[in-house]
């Protein structure tokens, strides 16, 4: 007797399946006109899908104009055309009753000869420069103590956060509680006197010119200490290394490696302090107990007078001397190009 080998049975749900395919094969050999028309809708909904991503291959400049669209649209609905609504209005004529379109140079001839006026300009210019220099101090040493001097990154990341605890409440809290700690009968002058370090309380603590400039290193020393740590974790500790084994001295190694390798953060810290103790209202107003005025404070004042030429004119003035301020610090290193290494 003779056997023949027969290939194996395959599984019965390939059966079936092969099966339904057959019969596919049959029925679809002259398809009903509707499921033709189906079919081409589903082909051209295909080809509406996929012809936009061609177009994006063949342009990939339309791409990135995609992506900066959204800021753009912010940027241009919130700042670009209010600064322009601020600049139309700061040429108008006004009196008691109301504005008069027209074009005329008094408010900013008024802003920039009157001596109050050049008197608030100097003074929020001298708290700027004050408060950045003690924020850079603090800042970088903070930041040089974090970045080489602690190794263990899970303490550096605790202690960074510890650094950004006093960001979780609110700024006019913490700025408000430095009035019962700075005041005539505050905390601090209660121990000074228990120490019998003085014999009478501080009045220059509070409500001056000092508690104003105490109130921004509190509020603005990170924004220092972020960046420049930034920067400063950059820079290979062998370089640190080779300076002192070419004999150059503590002094020397932070001015001729140190700084040149940080000054990008140096340069993003200056300008988010700079732009913040400018562009303050609050603090000023609180900690000086009205004896210090402020660029924006002055503003304020204008506007509840009604007189908004004026004060768009103020802001313009203001927008343009920050601008310059940022520019004259952005000379000193290209930000773009660095933060893109």
């Amino acid at each position: 007797m003779t056997f023949v080998r027969s290939k194996p049975l395959p599984p019965a749900g390939e059966v079936e399946a092969r099966s339904v395919e057959g019969e596919g094969d049959r029925v679809g050999t002259q398809p009903s006109p509707p499921s033709r028309s189906r079919a081409i809708a589903w082909r051209r909904f295909v080809i509406r899908l996929r012809l936009p991503t061609d177009v994006l291959k063949r342009k990939p400049w339309l791409v990135s104009w995609l992506q900066v669209s959204p800021l753009a649209l912010i940027l241009i609905v919130l700042f670009a055309a209010p600064t322009i609504l601020f600049l139309v209005v700061s040429f108008f004529d006004y009196d008691r009753v109301g504005m008069y379109p027209a074009f005329l140079l008094d408010n900013y001839r008024d802003l920039l000869t009157t001596p109050a006026t050049l008197r608030v300009y100097i003074s929020s210019l001298k708290f700027a420069v004050i408060v950045w220099a003690i924020t850079l101090f603090l800042g970088f040493n903070i930041a040089w103590f974090l970045i080489f001097h602690i190794r263990n990154a899970i303490t550096r990341t605790v202690l960074f956060l510890l650094c950004a605890i006093p960001f979780w409440t609110s700024g006019i809290i913490r700025t408000i509680a430095w009035i019962p700690f700075l005041g005539r009968n505050g905390a601090f002058n209660q121990i000074l006197m228990d120490l019998h370090i003085i014999s009478k309380p501080l009045t220059f603590l509070l409500f001056s010119d000092f508690a104003v400039i105490i109130t921004y290193v509190h509020l603005f020393t990170l924004l220092m200490v972020g960046p420049i740590a930034n920067s400063l974790s950059k820079i290979d500790p062998a370089l640190l290394e080779a300076a002192r084994d070419a004999g150059a001295s503590r002094f020397r190694t932070m001015v001729d490696v140190v700084i040149p390798l940080s000054k990008t953060g140096i340069v993003l810290g200056s300008i988010l302090v700079f732009t913040q103790v400018m562009g303050d209202y609050f603090v000023v107003k609180t900690m000086s107990g009205g004896q210090s005025a402020s660029i924006v404070s002055m503003l304020s004042t204008q506007i509840q007078a009604m007189e908004y030429p004026p004060a768009s004119a103020n802001a313009m003035v203001l927008v343009m001397f920050v601008a310059i301020l940022v520019a004259g610090m952005m000379l000193v290193v290209d930000v773009r190009k660095e933060l893109v290494k």
